[in-house]
């Protein structure tokens, strides 16, 4: 048995794999083309874990063949997957009335689409207990501006997962979300333009937190965790925020 993470070797999906390496199964981190930081990821978590060391894949996770190389890792491996992470992201900050057409329509396929074609491609390599959970974000529901890139995608997947367990239940699969709050991670930058102005969302957010504080690598990875595991096995279709009452109040 082993658990897929994809976005694996960075930021939200690092700290998720980090944490299931804990768990003692083999781990497959996708990511889609910086070497370095994936070789990194794979060394860092070898020598903190007593688990095998992870399987690097390199792969487009934002088209039908890029999961079909996936799954075609997977299956030559034999080993069957417990669990499946889809962390993987494209940032692409843009309102929708001035965006770029060709790249929205790149960005909501790698951020929501994406989720199908993997469930798709790797179904032969799931069993009854797969646990399938989706990365989202509280933008899926809560327009923000310059978001509509990243968050139209996850409110996509978060669609796709109502509709998918109607077909995965019955085979014993699951499927969920989950939303954490902000993170401190280098995809704020990304998303704002600099490091500056990222440092200045991440304080303005952690201030307007109602609990007072910018998320954990704790809040989400261990909800993770608990939706990988068998006792969340009646836990199907949900989005579960760990934001600390963003989203609820103010």
């Amino acid at each position: 048995m082993a658990i897929l993470v994809t976005g694996g070797t960075k930021g939200i999906g690092l700290a998720i794999a980090k944490r299931l390496a804990t768990k003692g199964e083999p781990l497959f981190l996708v990511y889609h083309s910086d070497d370095m930081a994936a070789e990194t990821a794979r060394d860092t978590i070898s020598a903190t874990s007593d688990a095998a060391t992870p399987h690097l894949i390199k792969a487009d996770i934002g088209t039908i063949e890029g999961a079909a190389v996936i799954a075609d890792i997977v299956g030559k491996s034999k080993q069957p997957l417990s669990g499946i992470v889809h962390a993987a992201a494209m940032i692409y900050p843009t309102n929708l009335l001035d965006t770029d057409l060709e790249k929205f329509r790149r960005a909501t396929e790698t951020n929501g689409l994406s989720l199908l074609y993997l469930v798709q491609k790797l179904l032969p390599a799931m069993q009854r207990g797969t646990s399938i959970i989706f990365i989202s974000s509280m933008g899926a529901r809560i327009p923000s501006p310059f978001y509509a890139g990243l968050g139209v995608g996850k409110a996509l997947a978060e669609a796709l997962i109502r509709y998918l367990v109607a077909e995965l239940a019955p085979k014993g699969i699951r499927i969920n979300a989950v939303a954490p709050g902000l993170v401190d991670t280098s995809s704020v930058a990304g998303m704002v333009g600099s490091e500056e102005g990222a440092q200045r969302v991440l304080e303005k957010s952690a201030r307007s937190n109602p609990s007072g504080r910018l998320s954990k690598d704790s809040d989400y990875a261990s909800l993770v965790e608990y939706l990988l595991s068998p006792e969340a096995e009646f836990i199907q279709g949900q989005t579960i925020a760990a934001t600390g009452g963003v989203g609820v109040i103010g």
